[in-house]
């Protein structure tokens, strides 16, 4: 009998044994998890530029011990998400570059056995600030033929802070260097080309306006405006399109036509009455496609300035020899 009792103790103590065992190994497991999202992050706050978005971390298992912050700007959908720089803290403020897009916050929950991100649903699209003045978003863009005849558009691109109006300043620019000046009268959206556009590639620079003030931005270069009519010419075609001074430095705007399509040498001549004259010499870096709009400048040699009668004569020689007829403009100051 005394037998019988002993092995029962015996045996409830193993038992007592296990049980104790099994409860530290499931302890030992459950402090191994990192933390597991049971409800996803959320954002709170008015999605407006200037306006400050607080994230809350949603639910969590495994106890973290701190959480971290990564703000995402993503497209109007919600996708194509890209971290923004320096974004995370549990509050972000919406800045200008996050308008016409939605947000999301990713948020890491950290324990001692590891790290788990979840990430936010989207919020809505981030409107525009109205208390500033616009800023262009993409660039104006033109659509059209580049032909004389024509008509040119101008889309304004995107603005954000609402504007309530746009202008146009259209402008004729050189082939080469980029330089470009207003046509005067052309202020609407669309744009008849013209002859007097030969040569020249166009460009549109677009005043987005608001209550609050007024921002530019102007559109890339079209193609060079090219004639009706096809160029075929046996020699290069020189005309003058402008000369002014600016002190004793010259500044010759010219338009060359070729049908070669290489580039041409310019020369250009310094004359004087009494005095001797004096030719240089410089190469187009963009060839006539078959026209084309140049400004070069120059100092004249001292005996041609001061007072007196003075004039300039431009040709045009492309890579066979031929050269243009001279063409000349002149001045007495």
């Amino acid at each position: 009998m005394k037998r019988i009792r002993k092995t029962s103790r015996a045996a409830l103590a193993l038992v007592a044994a296990v049980a104790a065992a099994s409860l530290a190994s499931a302890a030992w497991a459950t402090s191994q998890a990192a933390p597991v999202n049971t409800a996803p992050p959320t954002t709170t706050g008015t999605t407006t530029v200037g306006q400050t978005l607080t994230a809350d971390n949603g639910t969590w298992n495994n106890s973290p011990t701190a959480y971290q912050y990564r703000w995402l700007r993503c497209d109007r959908s919600g996708n194509g998400c890209g971290p923004i720089g320096g974004a995370t803290q549990k509050t972000y403020m919406l800045a200008n570059a996050d308008a016409d897009h939605t947000l999301r916050v990713r948020v890491t929950a950290v324990n001692a056995d590891g790290a788990t991100d979840a990430r936010s649903a989207q919020t809505a699209v981030v409107q525009s600030n109205t208390a500033a003045a616009p800023r262009s978003n993409s660039r104006p863009s033109i659509t059209g033929d580049t032909t004389v005849g024509q008509e040119l558009s101008a889309d304004p691109g995107t603005w954000t802070n609402n504007p309530t109006s746009y202008s146009y300043q259209w402008r004729r620019c050189d082939t080469s260097p980029f330089q470009c000046l207003d046509v005067n009268g052309a202020t609407g959206k669309t744009y008849g080309v013209r002859e007097a556009d030969i040569g020249f590639r166009m460009d549109v620079v677009v005043t987005a306006s608001n209550a609050k003030g007024n921002g530019t931005a102007r559109s890339l270069l079209t193609a060079v405006i090219e004639p009706k009519a096809r160029v075929v010419n046996h020699r290069p075609n020189m005309k003058i399109v402008s000369v002014r001074f600016a002190g004793p430095r010259v500044y010759a705007r010219f338009r060359v036509c070729d049908d070669s399509l290489k580039n041409l040498t310019i020369i250009q001549t310094d004359t004087r009455p009494g005095r001797l004259s004096y030719t240089r010499r410089f190469s187009t870096l963009v060839a006539p496609k078959p026209c084309g709009v140049y400004t070069r400048n120059w100092m004249p040699a001292p005996r041609f300035r001061g007072s007196g009668k003075y004039t300039l004569v431009l040709r045009a020689r492309d890579k066979s020899g031929l050269t243009s007829t001279m063409a000349q403009s002149t001045f007495v100051r």
